[in-house]
């Protein structure tokens, strides 16, 4: 290891160790980001280490920030912000809910079912892990106790669904990989889609096998209505506003005939509309709509500046030859060394956030990926399947806790935490199959540019 490969290393270990210590995220990052600035030229300057690194990057930071803010891409975020806030003040989800369950009922498992129903429905619409969860949390775990559903089954279901937000397009998690990666975000959207949809799939599979084996997990409580026009046009009445507004935003997108920026902007006044049509719209909803959003905007924003000081000095003291050197030099071969990746991203999903896990290891792993030979679509929806997991995992699985705040006193984060472990094997099992069959991934986005 030469003298920056040191420092590089500290560095990174300095970062998930004070990421316990309770300071923000983005405070940590940019101030760990000059720290080692100071220590690099120093150990340059004084100690005659070889690293080059000088006061001249303060500048060079301050460069790629303008070009951060500055970059039209990342305007989309905060109106995919205040589109899926504002539709979770219209009351759409509870419309769903009471619709969708009735229709269910003739089904093993009905209620669940219908809660990954409208977690698809609220992911493609929303993409806000946090609204997504706790509105489900309010709507869904009350009754579905009620019925006797057994309380790990019930929150493993929320957490997981709502989870499904980051990786079902317009995402805001696709749209900072996009960015940092320089990928089309039409294209990145595209191969999403169809990985979102297997494990909303997958998760509706599971449950529906364990309502048969052990029904006393998933009981009925009384007889479904027969199934007719009386079900479906109220369905269809609660369905069709959120699917047209995803059609428009996605569509608009797909066919080429707005920019992710213009969709956002479409998405935002779509869901101000229906937000309006449902007579849920006064000043007090709007105020608080756009305080979140800019309370969110801000949160991802600043780690967003702090990310971009962080990685930029760990490029200057060598971390990412460092990384680069430590991949090609393991003995498994290119699909080990993905492996590899994929692991380790799993297992800092343990204590890391995935914006910071998008913002710092994706831009430093991606171009290892395309010496491989990989498809660098292809392995950004693995990288984010993978991430699907952090919400999930503790101890910092933020799923877990956005739906224990909203959750009865008798549903403990070990029943939490024991509910979500079939939802991870789920999403890994995913993970294997999308790593198998890349046409999962490639087959949408090769049939658009064709």
């Amino acid at each position: 290891m030469t003298d920056g490969d040191w420092l590089s290393v500290l560095m990174f270990v300095s970062f998930i160790g004070l990421i316990f210590s309770g300071y923000p995220v983005a405070w940590v990052l940019g101030g760990l980001a000059v720290l080692f600035t100071a220590l690099g030229i120093i150990a340059g300057v004084d100690l005659g280490w070889d690293i080059n690194l000088s006061w001249d990057y303060t500048s060079l930071v301050a460069d790629r920030i303008w070009d951060v803010m500055n970059n039209w891409v990342l305007v989309a975020l905060p109106m995919f912000i205040f589109m899926g806030i504002m539709l979770e003040k219209s009351g759409l989800a509870e419309r769903l809910l009471r619709n969708l369950s009735t229709v269910f009922d003739a089904l093993p498992g009905g209620m669940a079912l219908s809660v990954v129903a409208i977690g698809v429905l609220l992911s493609a619409s929303t993409g806000i892990i946090g609204a997504s969860v706790v509105l489900l949390g309010l709507l869904a775990m009350p009754p579905m106790l009620a019925r006797g559903y057994q309380a790990e089954l019930a929150s493993g279901t929320i957490a997981a669904v709502g989870s499904l937000g980051i990786l079902v397009p317009p995402s805001i998690m696709l749209v900072m990989m996009a960015d940092r990666l320089a990928l089309p975000v039409g294209e990145l959207f595209l191969g999403a889609l169809l990985p979102g949809l297997l494990l909303a799939l997958l998760y509706a599979c599971y449950i529906v096998l364990l309502a048969i084996v052990r029904p006393d997990h998933a009981p009925r409580t009384r007889a479904s209505e027969p199934f007719g026009l009386k079900l479906i046009l109220p369905l269809l009445g609660s369905m069709m506003p959120p699917l047209l507004l995803i059609l428009a935003v996605l569509g608009s997108i797909f066919l080429g005939l707005a920019t992710p920026t213009e969709a956002a902007g479409v998405g935002a006044a779509g869901a101000l509309l229906l937000t309006t049509v449902y007579g849920r719209l006064d000043l007090l909803v709007l105020k608080e709509a756009c305080l979140e959003t800019t309370k969110t905007t801000s949160y991802i924003f600043a780690i967003f500046l702090g990310a971009t000081a962080f990685s930029l000095v760990l490029r200057g003291l060598g971390g990412d030859q460092l990384i680069a050197k430590t991949l090609f030099g393991l003995p498994f071969g290119p699909n080990g060394v993905l492996l590899i990746i994929l692991l380790v991203v799993f297992l800092l999903g343990f204590v890391l956030d995935w914006i910071e896990i998008t913002l710092i290891v994706l831009p430093l792993v991606a171009p290892v990926i395309v010496e491989l030979g990989f498809n660098l679509i292809w392995f950004t929806v693995l990288f984010a399947v993978c991430l699907q997991t952090a919400f999930l995992t503790p101890p910092v699985g933020f799923a877990i806790f956005y739906l224990k705040g909203v959750v009865p006193d008798t549903v403990t984060i070990p029943t939490i935490y024991r509910g979500v472990i079939p939802f991870i094997a789920l999403q890994l099992f995913a993970l294997f199959l999308i790593y198998q069959f890349t046409q999962l991934v490639l087959y949408l986005p090769g049939q658009w540019l064709s």
